[in-house]
């Protein structure tokens, strides 16, 4: 059967087989290699280097895969198709972190023309994805496709330690555009310059050091992974009367990245203390996860109540990452340890553990952030003295085929059994709930005691 005629306005400028990882590496270079020559923006090549790279792998089968590259003239757009004939399919999560980054995104299960077995098979086979840029018309008006094409001469192939470089320098890219559009957080801009220095450094350490492990692992999971430790709070605050603890295990999963955080602050009103989700996992989850957490310092510092500090990381968060949501519980515990106020943007209750009697979740909620939609006035709660209290995210209790109430209830009587230390009651939480943790999981515990008094002898 003679092939389909492609319309006259689009010309092919490259189709290349994907079976390996080298060969998405080599995707990726192709994809950046094209879209600079035909004059998309950076932001737009590395978003869709980033594309075809996330899907490349997660595609990636032993079977053949092609990649095609397509220039059309009316409107002029740069078309990128992935195509195959077997049972794979993107992930949700794949395929939804794609069309964030590049709304133009299309899957669609291939037609029966190319179902396996003919017509007498009643199952699908194969599939395609089509990423469509817009060429900007500048570009577009000086467009010379056979100079596209020049630029396409093989030559020397690059090393997988060339592609390795080349996707860590457009991640940093994409994190210094992040940061570029932080005004309301300009002040902190001189702190996340230093933990990307330090996330650069890392890698070099080792690309140099542990070639081997490079190899083995997607580098920008790697990257995003110790970006997102980066974010979390290197030491805990001390404070009279208040013994913390915390525990931060990443999801067993290679491939899964949360956005997972904690923080612990003393602010004039009392010590603040949080624990937040942003909802998904990927690089941009947990970059998200960094604005917010950078975002609760500032505000905090300003002294506001937990519930107006909730309204303003929603309004942060809905200006620079729109389509994102996250859940948010902060405590204010008073200066003296005799009350705390609670503000829950939908995240799961903090648990207090009184010294006598049954513990009791702190069930105050509001609406998650990211929807524009008021937080309730923070509830305040007496604390008897020697009480615990312990804030945590889903990792620790949300499990496939569990009940999640159940859970909580196993996990209030088991804090409850616990009569050691803040450090005492992590670990046996962890011990209890944290094996193979399909999720991250952060769990933090306070001991609340009345503060001793300086002595003026």
């Amino acid at each position: 059967m003679a092939p389909v005629p492609r319309p006259r306005d689009h010309t092919a400028l490259l189709v290349s087989q994907i079976s390996s990882e080298h060969d998405v590496f080599a995707l990726r270079r192709h994809a950046k290699t094209i879209s600079q020559a035909v004059g998309l923006d950076n932001r737009d090549q590395v978003r869709l280097a980033t594309a075809l790279s996330e899907l490349g792998r997660d595609l990636l089968r032993p079977g053949i895969m092609t990649a095609a590259f397509t220039l059309r003239q009316d409107p002029a757009t740069l078309q990128a198709v992935l195509q195959w004939r077997d049972d794979r399919a993107p992930s949700s999560e794949s395929l939804s972190a794609v069309t964030r980054l590049l709304p133009q995104t299309h899957y669609e299960e291939a037609p029966a023309s190319v179902r396996a077995g003919g017509p007498r098979s009643n199952r699908s086979r194969g599939g395609r994805i089509e990423i469509s840029c817009p060429i900007p018309a500048a570009a577009a008006r000086e467009l010379d496709t056979e100079q596209v094409l020049a630029l396409l001469d093989p030559g020397r192939p690059a090393s997988a330690i060339d592609d390795l470089r080349a996707q860590t320098h457009d991640l940093i890219a994409a994190l210094q555009e992040a940061h570029a559009q932080r005004d309301e957080l300009e002040r902190l801009n001189e702190e996340l310059t230093e933990t990307n220095a330090g996330v650069m450094a890392l890698y070099a350490e080792l690309t140099v050091e542990h070639k081997d492990v490079v190899e083995r692992f997607g580098q920008e999971h790697e990257l995003a992974l110790t970006l997102q430790r980066t974010f979390l709070p290197a030491t805990l605050p001390q404070v009279a009367g208040m013994e913390l603890a915390v525990r931060y295990l990443p999801a067993t999963a290679t491939t899964e990245i949360g956005g997972d955080f904690y923080e612990a602050l003393e602010t004039p009103s009392g010590l603040l203390l949080a624990v937040g989700d942003v909802v998904g996992h990927s690089l941009q989850a947990a970059t998200v996860m960094g604005e917010l957490r950078h975002g609760l310092r500032a505000y905090a510092a300003q002294d506001h109540p937990p519930h107006i500090l909730l309204q303003h990381l929603d309004h942060l968060l809905g200006l620079h990452q729109p389509g994102w949501t996250a859940t948010v519980c902060i405590v204010l515990v008073e200066p003296g340890n005799a009350r705390l106020h609670v503000a829950n943007a939908g995240h799961l209750p903090p648990l207090l553990l009184p010294p006598e009697g049954p513990p009791a979740y702190l069930s105050e909620h509001g609406p998650l952030l990211g929807l524009r939609l008021p937080q309730p006035t923070a509830a305040s709660h007496h604390i008897e003295p020697g009480s615990r209290l312990l804030m945590i995210t889903d990792g620790l209790v949300e499990t496939r085929g569990s009940d999640l109430q159940e859970r909580l209830d196993l996990l209030a009587t088991t804090a409850s059994a616990s009569r050691g230390d803040s450090e005492a009651l992590c670990v046996t939480l962890v011990d209890t709930f944290g094996k193979d943790p399909e999720d991250d999981i952060i769990v933090f515990a306070a001991r609340l005691t009345t503060p001793t008094a300086p002595s003026t002898g």
